[in-house]
C-alpha cells in the first residue's frame, strides 16, 4: 500500500505517503491538532537524541471558509505544531531540513490561510496600526519595540515560513510524484505509483464539528458574583478546554475568551448561548478565539468586551479568515472598547484591563464588585509571561527590540495584585507564564491553568487545578435571578397582558431537567407549557430529517396547546436546563380573557412556520421571532413569474411552491418550500447577482430587512449561504460576459483585495441587471450600491495609504477623484441611453476598475509590504 489514509473525526482525515515524506492533515477546524494527538498520529518521540514530535507537513484545507456555521480552516496550531514541535524552524534541529510546512487548496483558502496565520503569529504588524487603535506614538513604539523582541527581531510574511500548493482545475503535483485533484466542491483525490485514495471534507447538514474530549454535564446555580471554571488546558491539552472562564454577575453570564468547541463547553455547563450577556476578550490566539462564531449565531448581539488594541487585531484576523470587511464584526456584536489600565464600570461588575506582555495584544483582566467588608475580586491573566523571560529582553537602547527596566517593573508589580480568586496561565516557555513567579502573591485563592500536564509538587504548593465546571462564589445571591428572567421573557413575548395577570403565570413551578429529558412528544397534547429560562432543547422530527435547538426565552408546547391539535415535534433537553412550567389551560383562558386567541395563535402559527425553515430552526428566542413573524407580508405568484430586483428589498421565504434560481438565463438552484432568496440586496445591500422565476403558483412570505438585521444567527446563516454563492461566481465558472477573479488582481494588501473582490460582485451583478432586461429602476439602485461602496473604498484605501506616509498619496487621491467623475458621467449617459442592452458596461467597468487595481494600486502595495502590511 503507497497511500495510507484514516478518518480522524468528522471533516478531518490523515493521508500519508511514506515513500514520499508526505502526511497530510487534510481538513483542519479547531482542534484538530488534538484529534491527531488522540489516534496516536502525533506522538512525542526523539530524532538523534532531541525530542520532538510526529505529525504532519502538509495541510490540505476546506473548500468552504465555514461549514454549517463553524470555522473550517484553522491551520494555526497545525502549524505551530510542525515550526516548533516538530522542529522545522528550529535552527538545528534534526528535522529542519529546509523543507517548510506547505498548505494545499483552492487558491482563495490557500491565500484567506496565509492571512491569518500572519496575524496569529502577529495581530496588529506596525506602530501605524497600533496608533489607529487609539495608542499615543510613544507608547506604540514601546509596544512594537516589545512584538519584534517576541518576533527575534522582525515581522515575517507567512511566505518565509509556509509553501503553499494552489488546486485548480486539473491535476497538480504536490512533492516527489504525489498529485492531487479536485473532483468536486470539497472532495479531492490523491494519487501516487498507481494508487489512489479521496477524501471528503463535506460536514452533512447539521453536523458539528466534534470535539476532541468528553465533557459531563453539569448543572449550575446561577450567582450574584462567581466564577465557573470553563477551561484550564492550552491548545495542546487532548482532554480539557483551553484555558477560559464563565463570569457570573446579578445573576448574568460573561464569558472570558472564546475558545475551541464553546457550543459544546457551553451545553457541558447547561448554559445555552442565548444566556450570554457578554464577552471579555483577552486576545486573538486560537485557543482563546477559535469559537467566537459560536457567540455569532445568537439570537440577539451579545456584548463584545475588550481594549481597542484586542478588538482590532481580532477583527483583522476575522478578516483574513473569512475575507469580509473588518467593519463586519460589528454586524454580530454589541462592542464595547474597555479604557485600558483602569477601572470600567459595566452595570455595577468593574472591569481593569491590563496590557500583557505576549507576541500579539493581549490584555489580563482584574474584575471586583463592591460587597460588605470591601471590593471581592477576579484576576484572569492568560496569557502572561515568565518574568525571567521578560527581564531578559530588558535593554537600555531604544532603537533595538525589547523593553525598558520601568516596563519590567510595572508588569511585575501588576502580575503580583492581589485578588479574592486569581487564575494563571503558567504554560511556561517563552511566551507563557510559570508558578514560580507568584511565590509571594498574597491572593486568597490561587488556581493554575493553561498547561497540558499535572501540576508539580512545587507548583501545588503556590496554587491549584480545578475541574471543569467548578464555582467559586465570590458573593452569593440571594435573588430568585430565575423567576426574574422569567417575568421579563413573560413580559417580552405578552407585552399587552395586565402585569397582575402576568404574575399569575409567573407563581408555577421552576422545574429543573436532567440532560436528554423529554418534555413533549409528537402525536402528544401538552397539558404544560415549559417556558426555557437555562440550558438547551432540541426540536425533533425525524419524518423529516429536523434537528433545531431551543434556547431561553422559548415557550415550547403553546402551538399544539393554542392549535388543540398535537404536537408535531418531539422536544428533549440537550443538558441540564430549568423552564417555568405553566398549565395549559391556564395559559389559554389568560389569553382568551384578554382576547388575544386570534392575534396570539396567527403569532404562533408564524413562528412554527419560521421555526421549520433552516434560516430560523435554533437560537431564535421567541420574542425575537414574534417581531419577525408580525412582519410577515404573504404574496402569491403565478407559475413563471420573474421576480425583478428591485423585490428583493425584503428577504423571501417561500412558504409553498419552487422557484428557480438563475444567472443569465441557466438554472443554478431550485428552491422549494421554506427556502429563502433576496439576502444580497435586503440585507448585506449589495444588487441582486442572481434572477428568481417561479416554476408553479408560488406563496412566499416577504420579511422585513430591518426585523434581521440584529438577529447575529440569521445574519450569519445569511452570510454563509451568501459568501459561498459570491464566491463561486467570481473565481469558477465559465460565462464569459462577467469577470472572474484572476491572480493577477490580488495586490497583496488583504484589506483592499477584500474590497476589489466586493466591487467584482457588484459589476457582475449590474452586468446581470443589464442582460435580463430589468429596467431602469433595478440598473439606478445597483449603480448607487457601486457609488457608495466605490467611495467606502476609496475613503479606506486613501486612509491606509495616509497612515503609512505613501509618496505618491496625492496623485493616488487624484486618480480617485477622477474615477468618480467617470462612474458618475456614466450614469448620466445611461439616463439618455433608450437600449440598455446596448450600454458597454463591460468595456467601461475593464477600463474604470480593472485599469486602475493593475496600474495603479499595485504602486502603494509594494510599498506597503515593505512595511509589513499584507
Amino acid at each position: 500500500m503507497e497511500i495510507i489514509k484514516i478518518t480522524v473525526a468528522k471533516g478531518i482525515h490523515w493521508v500519508e505517503i511514506p515513500r514520499a515524506g508526505l502526511r497530510i492533515l487534510c481538513g483542519c477546524p479547531m482542534d484538530s491538532v488534538k484529534h491527531l494527538m488522540k489516534r496516536g498520529l502525533i506522538i512525542s518521540t526523539e530524532k538523534k537524541g532531541v525530542p520532538c514530535e510526529t505529525g504532519p507537513n502538509a495541510i490540505l484545507l476546506s473548500d468552504h471558509m465555514l461549514q454549517n456555521g463553524e470555522l473550517a480552516n484553522l491551520g494555526e496550531f497545525p502549524v505551530l505544531q510542525m515550526l516548533y514541535k516538530q522542529g522545522l524552524i528550529i535552527p538545528n534541529h534534526p528535522n529542519n531540513t529546509g523543507l517548510k510546512p506547505l498548505l494545499i487548496g483552492l487558491a482563495e483558502q490557500v491565500h484567506a490561510q496565509m492571512q491569518y496565520i500572519y496575524r496569529g503569529n502577529y495581530g496588529l504588524v506596525s506602530r501605524e496600526e497600533i496608533e489607529a487603535a487609539g495608542v499615543d506614538p510613544e507608547t506604540a513604539t514601546a509596544m512594537m519595540r516589545l512584538k519584534l523582541r517576541f518576533a527575534f527581531g522582525a515581522i515575517r510574511s507567512s511566505d518565509a515560513l509556509l509553501d503553499t500548493c494552489v488546486v485548480g482545475d486539473g491535476e497538480v503535483e504536490i512533492r516527489d510524484g504525489v498529485r492531487i485533484r479536485r473532483r468536486r466542491r470539497n472532495v479531492y483525490e490523491f494519487s501516487y505509483d498507481g494508487e489512489t485514495v479521496s477524501v471528503d471534507l463535506n460536514l452533512a447538514p447539521g453536523e458539528r464539528y466534534e470535539s476532541a474530549y468528553p465533557l459531563g454535564f453539569q448543572s449550575l446555580p446561577r450567582e450574584y458574583f462567581a466564577v465557573v471554571q470553563s477551561g484550564e488546558g492550552d491548545g495542546w491539552d487532548v482532554n480539557r478546554p483551553s484555558m477560559s472562564s464563565v463570569l457570573m454577575f446579578h445573576g448574568k453570564i460573561y464569558l472570558i475568551d472564546a475558545g475551541p468547541n464553546l457550543f459544546a463547553n457551553l451545553l457541558a455547563l447547561g448554559i445555552g448561548i442565548d444566556e450570554i450577556e457578554g464577552v471579555f476578550h483577552t486576545h486573538a490566539h486560537d485557543d482563546h478565539f477559535a469559537g467566537i462564531t459560536t457567540l455569532m449565531r445568537s439570537g440577539r448581539k451579545i456584548h463584545y468586551y475588550a481594549t481597542p488594541l484586542v478588538r482590532s487585531s481580532v477583527e483583522k484576523k476575522l478578516a483574513a479568515l473569512l475575507s469580509i470587511e473588518e467593519e463586519r464584526f460589528g454586524e454580530f456584536f454589541e462592542i464595547h472598547d474597555l479604557e485600558p489600565e483602569t477601572w470600567n464600570d459595566i452595570e455595577g461588575l468593574e472591569v481593569r484591563p491590563i496590557h500583557s506582555p505576549h507576541p500579539l495584544e493581549t490584555t489580563i483582566f482584574i474584575f471586583r464588585s463592591l460587597w460588605q467588608d470591601g471590593y471581592r475580586s477576579y484576576a484572569h491573566f492568560a496569557d502572561i509571561v515568565a518574568l525571567d523571560v521578560l527581564e531578559k529582553m530588558i535593554t537600555d537602547d531604544p532603537s533595538r527590540p525589547g523593553i525598558d527596566r520601568a516596563y519590567f517593573e510595572r508588569i511585575r508589580a501588576e502580575y503580583l495584585t492581589p485578588a479574592t480568586l486569581k487564575k494563571l496561565d503558567i504554560g511556561g516557555g517563552m511566551i507563557h507564564g510559570v508558578a514560580k513567579d507568584f511565590k509571594h502573591d498574597t491572593s486568597e485563592r490561587i488556581l493554575l491553568a493553561h498547561l497540558a500536564r499535572e501540576l508539580t509538587p512545587e507548583e501545588r504548593e503556590i496554587g491549584s487545578n480545578a475541574p471543569h465546571g467548578m464555582m467559586d462564589v465570590l458573593i452569593p445571591g440571594q435573588s430568585d435571578f430565575a423567576r426574574r428572567s422569567a417575568f421579563a421573557f413573560l413580559q417580552s413575548a405578552l407585552p399587552d397582558i395586565p402585569i397582575h395577570q402576568l404574575r399569575i403565570l409567573l407563581n408555577n413551578p421552576i422545574v429543573h431537567f436532567k440532560p436528554g429529558m423529554i418534555l413533549l412528544k409528537e402525536g402528544e397534547r401538552p397539558k404544560n407549557l415549559y417556558l426555557i429560562l437555562t440550558g438547551a432543547v432540541e426540536k425533533i422530527r425525524t419524518s423529516e430529517n429536523y434537528l433545531g435547538r431551543l434556547y431561553s426565552g422559548t415557550m415550547i408546547g403553546e402551538v399544539p396547546a393554542l392549535e388543540d391539535k398535537p404536537a408535531r415535534y418531539t422536544y428533549s433537553t440537550a443538558c441540564f436546563a430549568q423552564a417555568l412550567e405553566i398549565p395549559a389551560l391556564l395559559y389559554l383562558e389568560l389569553v382568551r380573557r384578554n382576547d388575544f386567541t386570534a392575534h396570539i395563535a396567527r403569532n404562533a402559527e408564524m413562528r412554527a412556520f419560521l421555526q421549520a425553515s433552516s434560516l430560523f430552526a435554533e437560537g431564535v428566542p421567541d420574542p425575537v421571532l414574534s417581531r419577525v413573524a408580525e412582519g410577515l407580508q404573504p404574496r402569491c405568484l403565478p407559475a413563471g413569474y420573474v421576480i425583478p430586483c428591485l423585490d428583493m428589498t425584503w428577504l423571501n421565504l417561500i412558504a409553498s411552491g419552487r422557484v428557480a434560481r438563475t444567472l443569465d438565463g441557466e438554472r443554478v438552484e431550485i428552491l422549494e418550500a421554506r427556502d429563502h432568496f433576496g439576502e444580497e440586496t435586503s440585507v448585506f445591500g449589495l444588487p441582486c447577482m442572481y434572477r428568481f422565476q417561479t416554476l408553479v403558483e408560488t406563496t412566499l412570505f416577504a420579511i422585513p430587512a430591518a426585523r434581521l438585521r440584529d438577529i447575529p444567527i440569521v445574519r450569519w446563516k445569511l452570510f454563509e449561504g451568501y459568501h459561498e454563492r459570491a464566491a463561486r461566481m467570481i473565481h469558477a465558472g465559465n460565462d464569459e460576459a462577467l469577470f472572474r477573479w484572476n491572480p493577477a488582481f490580488d495586490i497583496q494588501i488583504l484589506e483592499m483585495d477584500i474590497h476589489h473582490k466586493r466591487l467584482l460582485e457588484i459589476v457582475n451583478a449590474i452586468i446581470g441587471i443589464l442582460r435580463s432586461g430589468e429596467g431602469r429602476q433595478s440598473l439606478e439602485q445597483a449603480l448607487d450600491s457601486l457609488v457608495k461602496y466605490t467611495e467606502y473604498h476609496f475613503d479606506a484605501e486613501e486612509r491606509l495609504m495616509e497612515r503609512y506616509g505613501f509618496p505618491d498619496l496625492e496623485h493616488h487621491k487624484n486618480q480617485h477623484r477622477l474615477l468618480e467623475r467617470e462612474l458618475e458621467a456614466f450614469r448620466e449617459q445611461l439616463k439618455e441611453q433608450d437600449d440598455l442592452q446596448a450600454v458597454g458596461f463591460k468595456k467601461f467597468a475593464t477600463n474604470w476598475m480593472i485599469g486602475h487595481i493593475l496600474e495603479e494600486d499595485r504602486g502603494y502595495s509594494a510599498f506597503l509590504n515593505a512595511r509589513g502590511v499584507y
